[in-house]
């Protein structure tokens, strides 16, 4: 991931000082404060969850974990994607172990067979004519169907937010994407909805997801352990040249055909980016949990799911025009490239870990001016959860 997610610098008459410091080790693995960030972070904001062409079919299911809760996605026979916490209404018991599969007909828990459609409205349970609730009264199919979790689709994936009351998601999750890019526009002309899947890679972290952020919003690293993304971006390189200004993207160099592990042609650039936008690379955080990369000939979209204090998995997906996946033209170079920096990314994660219980780290350590915005990330962390352990 390894590239700057930054905004402006601070004006001249307020320069920053040299060093600042970062969070203390043990934000990376008290098992306290992991849990105060599934709370406040991943159970109260907008989570990527799916990519939405994945649950193409009616009755097509997925299993995910946010936060400490199972969320069920499900297509519906009205094509509707809806997603509901994974819990059947009776006992508790979960509803689905699978990860991912395809439902016939009706969501049954397996326990005591209480039945539920893909509405997510009960349907049946044993000697159901026979129930009545606290009143008195036949039991209320909806109100005793199963829990429904706010969902929107953008950019081609299905976002769930558990918070009782959502925050926008115009401001939160679009509003990110504008501010970084200086166009609200910009996100448009890539076609993220239209595009398909090319490839998919897995990569389970053994590292804090907040070592997985910091290491994708800095490049002070890139010219150390990305040789190949240096050869394609020049200027990532040069790994003090951060803190770009909004819309900042990073040209490709003057030899570079495409981004390509080789730097050798690629595809097509997709029909709507503007001239602006051709050969260059842009990189979007979307607080908490992705990663867009944007590229003039395909798009890369990582999407974390923080399981523990020390472990991340993480779904990389290459994104390409429906043309390109329908002549099975050969992806591997592009993905090799990002791949390979994925690799180097998460290795660099995966050696912090470790260290981030020592002595050494007990007050953290600092930032040198080409990650000062890292420093913002940590100020919005600390004012979202609900104290200070520090």
């Amino acid at each position: 991931m390894s590239a700057p997610d930054v905004q402006a610098p601070a004006p001249a008459s307020a320069p920053a000082p040299a060093l600042i410091p970062t969070l203390g080790g043990r934000y990376y693995t008290d098992a306290d404060i992991f849990t105060d960030e599934q709370e406040n972070l991943f159970e109260a904001m907008w989570f990527c969850a799916v990519r939405a062409a994945d649950l193409a079919d009616p009755g097509a299911f997925r299993k995910i974990t946010v936060g400490r809760e199972s969320v069920l996605l499900v297509r519906g026979r009205d094509g509707e994607l809806r997603a509901f916490l994974n819990i059947c209404r009776h006992r508790g018991a979960m509803l689905c172990t699978e990860d991912e599969g395809q439902i016939r007909r009706n969501l049954q828990c397996p326990y005591h067979a209480w039945t539920y459609g893909l509405d997510g409205k009960l349907v049946a349970a044993p000697n159901m004519a026979a129930l009545r609730d606290e009143t008195g009264a036949d039991i209320d199919r909806v109100r005793y169907g199963l829990v429904p979790v706010a969902l929107r689709e953008w950019l081609g994936y299905a976002w769930v937010c558990l918070a009782d009351e959502p925050p926008s998601f115009e401001d939160e999750v679009v509003g990110a994407v504008t501010e970084r890019l200086g166009d609200p526009a910009a996100i448009d002309r890539y076609q993220i909805g239209t595009l398909e899947l090319g490839r998919r890679i897995v990569y389970d972290v053994a590292a804090n997801w907040k070592l997985i952020i910091e290491n994708f919003m800095e490049c002070y690293h890139c010219a150390t352990i990305h040789p190949e993304l240096t050869e394609v971006l020049p200027e990532f390189a040069d790994g003090l040249a951060a803190q770009y200004f909004v819309g900042h993207g990073a040209a490709f160099g003057d030899d570079v055909e495409g981004f390509t592990i080789d730097g050798s042609g690629g595809f097509e650039s997709l029909s709507g980016i503007s001239p602006d936008q051709d050969r260059k690379y842009y990189a979007i955080t979307i607080r908490p949990q992705v990663f867009v990369n944007l590229v003039p000939d395909h798009v890369i979209f990582h999407r974390m799911f923080p399981v523990s204090a020390d472990r991340t998995i993480v779904e990389c997906d290459w994104l390409y025009s429906p043309e390109v996946t329908a002549s099975g033209r050969d992806v591997s170079r592009s993905v090799e490239l990002f791949h390979r920096v994925n690799q180097q990314d998460f290795d660099a994660c995966e050696r912090t870990q470790p260290t981030m219980a020592s002595k050494a780290y007990r007050n953290g350590g600092v930032l040198v001016p080409a990650e000062h915005h890292i420093g913002e990330f940590h100020e919005w962390l600390l004012e979202r959860l609900s104290g200070d352990p520090r």
